[in-house]
């Protein structure tokens, strides 16, 4: 068995929060992963993600559910903060993303600074 990515199971757990759209129990929430998971495997995300602010939990009976505290883009955003702050050279990094970004999303990244401007 390999070894998954740090944190590829919270974004997982992430994805099936933001595509309910409502708030589910650890039970669904592995049900919708589909993933042959323990439960206890869930329940402990879901609590790591409560922990970073990322979920909100709300009583459902003896249980609890829940729900994404956060939009999905304002998360990649925080990601995309995240790793800048890590940067020596902030214009050097920016400058490579810049590059990386498919000629669609550089002109839409152009326009969201363009509208900075006019603001």
């Amino acid at each position: 068995m390999s070894r998954r990515p740090d944190g590829a199971l919270e974004n997982d757990v992430m994805r099936v929060l933001w595509r309910a759209g409502r708030p589910l129990q650890p039970a669904e929430v592995n049900e919708l992963l589909d993933q042959g998971l323990a439960y206890t495997t869930v329940a402990t995300i879901l609590i790591r993600l409560l922990a970073k602010g990322l979920v909100e939990r709300t009583e459902a009976g003896r249980a609890y559910a829940y729900a994404a505290a956060v939009p999905e883009a304002a998360l990649a955003g925080r990601r995309i903060a995240e790793v800048l702050e890590t940067a020596a050279d902030r214009r050097e990094a920016l400058s490579w993303f810049v590059g990386s970004l498919s000629a669609k999303d550089a002109r839409a990244l152009g326009g969201l600074l363009d509208g900075l401007d006019d603001a």
